[in-house]
């Protein structure tokens, strides 16, 4: 009896019909651990950015201000302190996507290389995330108001407070690559929905763009957890192949 290989779906058109494969038993439960790291990200980088009163008051101004060492006293704890819980549970998420994708997808496609720069770029958002979050909780302890206040001057909370400007930011580059290989699945592998896949690559070119107008490496950072968020509901509610049950 001949057996067929799975990664022969990589290379050659699948056979069913378009209704065939929308009826297909799914496995819908393990892409929403994705959308909750989209989510809990979201929050902990943007919803929970701390900024000095000054500088929010000048920024409704349509001014600027210097940002130094003697504005520390005007952050809050709260939203450090939320930003740091919330984003290690988004990190937790998106360790466990990313397990539950190599169980899913890698193990099926043993050939993609695109499957595995998916898993990659979890991962790299997720270290870094680690660290971005983890300053936001010091930031939150040692800050005028936090358990651990006085233990350092101006200057430490400062250099502090520059780690968590950019840090909860930049990380999210890996969710951002890993749009461009969903990309690459749609249209060359066929194992993702077209549409997703056209979605993932424009958004993706729009930030990269702004990138090389802006000069600012946190751009991939305010969007990319809403992004990761819509497109893992999207996997869980469509027809992609990487979501069919295999017996």
């Amino acid at each position: 009896m001949s057996t067929i290989d799975p990664d022969l779906a990589l290379t050659t058109p699948a056979r069913t019909t378009t209704a065939t494969a929308a009826r297909a038993p799914r496995d819908r439960a393990w892409p929403l651990w994705g959308a909750a790291a989209g989510l809990l990200g979201f929050a902990a980088t943007v919803v929970f950015d701390a900024r000095p009163t000054s500088e929010m008051e000048a920024a409704d101004r349509g001014e600027s201000v210097i940002v130094d060492p003697s504005l520390m006293d005007e952050l809050t704890r709260m939203p450090n302190y939320l930003g740091f819980l919330v984003g290690f549970a988004a990190v937790a998420a998106l360790i466990v996507f990313a397990a539950a994708w190599k169980a899913r997808v890698e193990t099926r496609f043993t050939r993609s290389i695109a499957a595995r720069v998916v898993s990659g770029g979890l991962l790299v958002t997720a270290a870094g995330l680690t660290l971005a979050y983890g300053w936001k909780g010091a930031l939150a302890n040692y800050g005028y108001d936090g358990p651990e206040a006085g233990l350092y001057e101006d200057d430490g909370l400062f250099v502090y407070f520059m780690l968590t400007d950019f840090g909860p930011y930049i990380p999210w580059l890996g969710v951002l690559i890993m749009a461009f290989a969903l990309g690459w699945m749609a249209w060359r592998e066929r194992t993702i929905s077209r549409v997703l896949g056209t979605v993932s690559v424009i958004y993706g070119l729009l930030v990269v763009g702004g990138f090389v107008v802006m000069g600012v490496p946190g751009l991939a950072g305010p969007a990319s957890g809403l992004w990761l968020a819509i497109a893992c509901i999207w996997l869980s509610l469509g027809s992609s192949r990487v979501t069919e049950r295999i017996a």
